[in-house]
């Protein structure tokens, strides 16, 4: 079997109220996702399920030690996920409201890339031509 890039999408979340790193990177996720087709995918494979789907999500966020991987990964509607979290992102000065939070007064921003790759069958993987 020979793993082939299919798609790579970029997304942005953040979480205004509360500093809340993991809800930051959830909805990254659920951005880049949300803006990616995966047309063609089905013939690709060529099965009905999305078996043979590798999904590699990177987070860079302000306080990558607090992000919860595993809810990370709940936004990955197919394939096996996988989540590296490293430091980036961004830190805004916000407006505490109380109702929505008591330790507020700062947004952190996450950004997420998201890679499909697909495992291929031998006989459906390019190999080069020799001369």
């Amino acid at each position: 079997m020979s793993r082939k890039r299919f798609i790579v999408e970029l997304g942005t979340g953040a979480d205004l109220h509360g500093m809340d790193v993991t809800k930051a990177a959830r909805r990254a996720v659920r951005h880049a996702i949300s803006r990616s087709c995966l047309c063609g995918i089905i013939e690709i494979l060529e099965r009905d399920r999305f078996q043979g789907l590798t999904v590699d999500v990177l987070i860079a966020c302000p306080f990558p030690e607090r992000v919860d991987i595993e809810a990370v990964k709940t936004e990955i509607p197919v394939g096996v996920p996988s989540v590296r979290v490293v430091t980036g992102g961004m830190q805004a000065s916000g407006i505490c409201v109380d109702a929505f939070a008591t330790a507020c007064d700062t947004i952190v921003v996450a950004n997420a890339a998201v890679t499909l790759w697909v495992e291929m069958a031998p006989e459906n993987v390019d190999t080069p031509k020799g001369p």
